[in-house]
């Protein structure tokens, strides 16, 4: 554009001269003789006539020439005011998209290697937001309020790009996921392949040689790739908000029956898909998400690597952990980088037991309420086998804050409110109930690489979140409807140095009994009554210990982790709690030992230091 516009001064300043010389050459010739006529003799009138007719027309030319010089000059100063701007204008944009590309590659999934205690990324794919944008953009700084254990580590911006990144329109698109390869070994046949069903671990006991099941008697052990994640993020900045896009499956869905005797063609399913988009201290989120009420390790984020899942390789994680991946409507507001607030609402599901081992509650005996209740696939409560046709009326409303005034502590509490509701088909009555919990957790450094972390909850009509351990109510003979009391904790530390990652968890369960009698006033129902199901347990218990081992790790080639975990898991029924002896020979309580091993890839990614993905 400079050079084109200076084509046209220079040209403009050639033709000026030209065409002024041009207009005079009569004038001046006349002028010129009338000056050496003048010399010679007086002035001739034609002479003088002609020389006063000439300089009016010259003055008029160069008055029009230097007017359209300063024409040109105004015209060029324009377009190259208009040309640095313009300038101006691609610089900020170029800015923008680096800023968005290393967003996007400060994400989860180079999340192998351990971490440090402090990051907020020590148990999953570890998803960081560039802090650039998270300046300009307080929201996505409150997204991940303390960034992944990489940039905590590196203590910068300079996030590396992953090798696998790509760009359509103004979205940057990041794969995510990991080779898994898992061996489990317990002492006891558990049934449930490299995921635990904690309430319903055999009974056992070495003393006994009579007892009558294989499971007692028979331990087990499997190699499987189940956990395997494929999955991808995408990025991109649309009108000042920043938008996330998340999804991440694997393959541990419903398998047929013969899934492990020739093939083992694994079902895949759906763990996480929501959106996210944040704008100032704004945040709103749509879609099947970890639930507001599962544990976070720092701030309000929806990214694996800021939420607490435990670092155990058990895919069902930890006994006493709260959590849920399950649809959710979330609106969070962050005042600032250390304080966010959230309220959610998330898929209801009213459930009397009989999901991921847990027990189900004993129905009153009249059939056609039994049946209504809970006796049936289309009943009016989850059993674990109903299959979304329970008639939820209304979502669950949870709310937290989280407080996070330095990388070395976070602490969280919040509170969740559930209404349930039925129909009595015997009297045409309906009944209704409204569950409450809190929770309260915590996670603090003791000093450096060592963390410890509590996580507390207790509900009335709550327990559907505690992996469906407890049944959240039980019926009375009436219809009417009646909360189970539940608390559970997940207590441990995490300790990093290197490249190695050590930890230790308690988990426990507790679940108060809540029993009545059938309308003949003495067949006991309900929950934890003498003689109740020998699956209707006071208490679950789960010690763990654990270690994640980085062998290698690079930006571009991605990481190999050896992990493995040791848990010694126990259950204590209501049935044997309530007896006034138990019978010579017969087992105390149901417990188990568990020995899992984990080989693990994990695609590329921008995090040089970051946790196991779980």
């Amino acid at each position: 554009m400079r050079a084109i516009l200076g084509w046209i001064l220079a040209a403009g300043l050639i033709v000026s001269p030209a065409m002024a010389g041009t207009g005079s050459k009569d004038s001046s010739a006349d002028a010129a003789k009338s000056d050496s006529s003048a010399a010679a003799q007086p002035a001739a009138s034609e002479a003088s006539n002609t020389k006063a007719d000439a300089k009016p027309a010259a003055s008029s030319l160069e008055s029009e020439m230097n007017e359209l010089r300063d024409l040109l000059d105004s015209q060029a100063k324009q377009l190259e005011t208009q040309n640095e701007q313009l300038q101006e204008q691609q610089k900020q944009m170029q800015k923008l998209e680096e800023q968005l590309k290393a967003t996007s590659a400060a994400r989860e999934n180079l999340s192998a290697a351990p971490a440090p205690a402090t990051s907020a990324a020590t148990s999953a794919p570890s998803t960081g937001v560039l802090v650039a944008v998270a300046a300009a953009t307080p929201t996505v700084a409150a997204i991940t309020s303390q960034p992944a254990a990489a940039i905590a580590q590196g203590g910068g911006n300079a996030v590396p790009e992953s090798p696998l990144q790509f760009k359509i329109g103004g979205a940057f698109i990041t794969p995510i996921g990991f080779m898994d390869f898992t061996g489990v070994y317990r002492s006891r046949d558990n049934g449930s392949g490299i995921g635990t069903n904690f309430a319903a671990i055999p009974y056992g006991n070495p003393n006994v040689v009579n007892s009558t099941v294989f499971q007692n008697n028979l331990s087990e052990f499997r190699f499987s790739m189940q956990n395997s994640r494929v999955g991808f993020r995408v990025d991109a900045l649309v009108k000042g908000a920043h938008v996330i896009g998340y999804m991440e499956s694997d393959f541990l869905g419903n398998n047929p029956a013969n899934v492990a005797v020739s093939s083992n063609s694994n079902t895949f399913r759906s763990r996480l898909y929501w959106v996210d988009v944040a704008k100032g201290p704004w945040e709103v989120l749509g879609g099947q998400s970890w639930s507001l009420i599962t544990p976070g390790r720092t701030g309000i984020s929806p990214l694996p690597g800021n939420i607490f899942f435990s670092q155990d390789i058990d895919v069902n994680y930890q006994a006493g952990l709260v959590w849920g991946r399950i649809p959710e409507f979330r609106f969070v507001y962050h005042p600032s980088n250390k304080v966010a607030l959230a309220f959610a609402l998330d898929s209801q599901e009213q459930y009397i037991g009989g999901s991921a081992g847990g027990s189900a509650i004993t129905l009153p005996g009249n059939a056609a309420l039994a049946t209504a209740y809970g006796g049936g696939t289309s009943a009016e409560f989850n059993n674990g086998n109903t299959t979304l046709n329970t008639p939820n009326i209304a979502p669950d409303i949870i709310v937290k804050l989280a407080i996070d005034p330095s990388p070395k502590f976070h602490a969280e509490a919040g509170g969740l409110e559930r209404q349930f509701k039925a129909w009595d088909p015997v009297n045409a009555t309906t009944f209704s109930a409204t569950g409450a919990g809190v929770f309260v957790n915590l996670g603090f450094d003791l000093f450096k690489g060592f963390r410890v972390l509590t996580n507390n909850f207790w509900s009335d009509g709550g327990g559907r979140y505690i992996f469906g351990q407890v049944p959240d109510l039980i019926a009375h003979a009436d219809g009417s409807l009646s909360l189970i009391h539940v608390g559970s904790t997940v207590t441990g530390f995490e300790f990093t140095h290197a490249n190695t990652l050590l930890y230790a968890y308690y988990g426990g369960i507790y679940v108060s009994k809540n029993a009545t009698v059938d309308a003949n006033g003495t067949t006991p129902i309900g929950y934890g009554f003498p003689g109740s199901p020998s699956g209707q347990n006071r208490t679950i218990q789960e010690e763990t210990v654990g270690f994640n081992q980085t062998f290698w790790r690079n930006p571009t080639y991605g990481a190999l982790n050896l992990m493995g975990q040791y848990s010694y898991l126990a259950r204590d029924p209501w049935a044997l709690s309530n007896a006034a002896s138990v019978a010579l020979g017969s087992p105390k309580d149901a417990h188990l030992n568990m020995i899992f091993l984990n080989l693990r890839y994990t695609l590329p990614g921008a995090a040089p230091a970051a946790a196991a993905l779980r």
